[in-house]
């Protein structure tokens, strides 16, 4: 079995991806897509062994019949059988033991995510010291509005 500091990162990344995307979670259960989403990032699914549908079949073979969420004990349930498909020539617990060391101390990254782009033109429009008019009016010296 994984030793105390490994299983003790392993349940934190595990709290951490469970929360990810859901303002209402408590991180004590992950949702399949998080799941999918902690096997993706973590490097388990690697598209020859293991492909994201072995991950989904898992997710419903050890989650609860009419349960759609996975407790932390499920989870380790799933990483063995995980684990037993990735790595066939390996025992067991040392099968676990690398499965488990690829997702330790992980946490979910926002990919893809928009970042506010700053060009000139914005600038531009948007800096007070250049107002004219009536516009100018709204504005004391330091760019704050007068309401």
């Amino acid at each position: 079995m994984a030793e105390n500091s490994e299983l003790a990162a392993l349940e934190e990344s595990f709290r951490k991806f469970a929360i990810y995307g859901d303002t209402k979670a408590s991180g004590h259960e992950m949702t399949g897509k998080n799941w999918a989403k902690i096997c993706k990032e973590c490097k388990v699914i690697d598209g020859k062994l293991i492909t994201s549908t072995d991950v989904d079949i898992i997710f419903s073979k050890v989650k609860q019949k009419s349960a759609r969420v996975i407790n932390y004990e499920e989870f380790k349930m799933a990483l063995e059988e995980l684990s037993a498909k990735r790595y066939k020539g390996k025992s067991k617990e040392e099968a676990f033991d690398a499965i488990c060391h690829l997702i330790a101390g992980k946490e979910p990254a926002s990919l893809g995510v928009t970042k506010a782009a700053s060009s000139g033109a914005v600038e531009r429009l948007t800096d007070t010291s250049k107002y004219t008019g009536s516009h100018k009016e709204r504005f004391d010296e330091s760019g704050k509005g007068k309401g």
